[in-house]
Order: structure tokens, then C-alpha cells, then sequence
């Protein structure tokens, strides 16, 4: 019997939608006192530089930031996008490989011991170090940019889809066994969906450390980006400048976060309508 329009996953998840908004809705008002916090913490600020009459080379007012940000904002612009590109092909690239790990280590257990090791002594590596090298080997483009974002952020992703699938109920899994369900299907039916979680945790954990990466990349070595403008203003003494590329570079930061806190709504929140259909 076909499926009603009123009865499909798109319609639940249209009827749904507002409640998911209204959640988020719910967290900022939670956020609040933290917005409140921040905003005195700027006030204190701004009346400490126009009180004590400190140099704006030692310690630029934030009203002097906000007007770098408004003259500047052609160049700011400029390279943001190129940042902005950086971030999304490295953690695309490093969401592809940590999946595809994520799928080896839980179909071939015994690569987890072999495999583990490795990749934590790759988190040791200082980024300081390992950056210069990079763009040695890579050049000025936008690859080593990539691979730089993705060594920062692909483990905290595969740690968290390895220990999601691990948190299925073993009752279930045997269940969908003991019905003839082969391993593939048991991991589409009952390991992938307990990985949800664990899942977008490890995705807004990864998301912040992915510009801060890309930042870094372009400091050590690129032609456009944030983290050339932060560099060029270091050398020219500028720290109001360097100040407004750090507040665009945040709230690009602020902004990825809150589109993958998002998703993860839309996605979990869709998930239950389909269960319970």
C-alpha cells in the first residue's frame, strides 16, 4: 500500500521542525548569561583603554576593533573565504577518512589494536612543527591547507564513531542476528543509528579545532586567508587588525558550531520520526 504524502519522513520531519527550532530557541535563551558575560567583560575592557590611556600598539579598545572590522571589511572579506574553503575541504576530507576508518576498525577489530597506536602518536605531533613541513612539501595551495585540518580533527571523529558503534545494545544486535540479518545489515539497523550521538559530538568538537587549523596553515604559509591577514598585521604592528581578524575568525568558528548543532537536530530529530512511524 503506497505511503500517504501526509505520512512520509519529509512530512514528519516538516511537522517536527518547529519543535527543533524551539529547542534551539531554548539553548540560547540558556546562553544568555554567557552573551551578558561577554558583553560586560567588553565594557571593562573598553573603559580600561580609555581610562589608564594605554598605547592602541599595546592594547587596541574593542571600539577600535568594531571600526577596524567596518573600514576593513573588503579585505576581511577577501580572506575569509579562502579560510572559510580550507576548513570545509579539510573536514570533509578528514569526515570521509575517519568514516572509512571508523568502518575497517568495526568490521576487522584486530585493526584497532594496530591502528590505534598510530594515530594517537599523530595527535603528539606538534602543530608547530609538523606545519612548515607541510607547505614545504605541498606548496602554497590549498592542499596542505587539507591535510593539516584533517590530521587536527579526523581522531576526535573516529574515536567517536568507534565508541558509538560499540554502545549498541548487544540485546538488539542479536536480535536482528538470530532473524538472519547479515553484519552489514546489522550495522545499517542498529550500530550506525547508536553512533548518531556520539557522532555529532565528536563533529562539534572537530568543527572548532578545524578553523583554528586552517588559520594556522595559512600563517605558516599562503597567499590569502585570515591567517594572513593576522600576519601582516603582526608585522606592520597592528593590533587592532590582527584583533578583528580573530573576532571574523570566531565567529566563523561560532557559526560552524552552531550549524552542526543544528544538523544535529534535524538529523536525530528525523531519525525518531522514522523509528517511531
Amino acid at each position: 500500500m503506497a505511503q500517504s504524502p501526509s505520512g512520509s519522513p519529509a512530512a514528519r520531519l516538516g511537522r517536527r521542525l518547529p519543535a527543533v527550532f524551539s529547542a534551539l530557541a531554548a539553548r540560547l535563551g540558556r546562553g544568555l548569561p554567557a552573551f551578558l558575560s561577554v558583553i560586560a567583560a567588553l565594557a571593562v575592557w573598553e573603559a580600561y583603554v580609555r581610562v589608564s590611556g594605554i598605547s592602541v600598539l599595546v592594547l587596541p579598545a574593542p571600539s577600535r576593533v568594531a571600526e577596524q572590522i567596518v573600514v576593513n571589511r573588503d579585505l576581511l572579506w577577501a580572506n575569509t573565504w579562502p579560510t572559510l574553503l580550507a576548513t570545509l575541504s579539510g573536514f570533509a576530507f578528514s569526515l570521509s577518512v575517519a568514516f572509512a576508518l571508523s568502518l575497517l576498525i568495526d568490521f576487522l577489530p584486530g585493526l584497532r589494536r594496530a591502528l590505534f597506536p598510530v594515530f594517537v602518536i599523530s595527535q603528539t605531533l606538534p602543530l608547530v612543527a609538523i606545519a612548515p613541513l607541510v607547505v614545504l612539501w605541498f606548496g602554497f595551495g590549498l592542499t596542505p591547507k587539507i591535510l593539516l585540518v584533517a590530521l587536527v580533527t579526523f581522531f576526535p571523529m573516529l574515536v567517536a564513531l568507534v565508541d558509538g558503534y560499540e554502545s549498541t545494545d548487544p540485546d538488539i544486535a542479536a536480535l536482528l542476528a538470530s532473524m538472519g540479518a547479515s553484519r552489514a545489515a546489522i550495522f545499517r539497523r542498529a550500530r550506525l543509528p547508536s553512533a548518531m550521538p556520539y557522532f555529532f559530538a565528536g563533529l562539534r568538537i572537530s568543527i572548532t579545532y578545524a578553523v583554528v587549523a586552517a588559520i594556522f596553515a595559512e600563517y605558516v604559509g599562503a597567499r590569502a586567508g585570515l591567517g594572513i591577514v593576522i600576519l601582516n598585521a603582526k608585522n606592520s604592528f597592528r593590533p587592532d587588525l590582527m584583533l578583528a581578524a580573530v573576532v571574523i575568525s570566531s565567529a566563523l568558528t561560532l557559526a560552524l558550531f552552531g550549524a552542526s548543532a543544528l544538523l544535529q537536530h534535524i538529523v536525530l530529530t528525523w531519525r525518531h520520526a522514522g523509528a517511531t512511524a
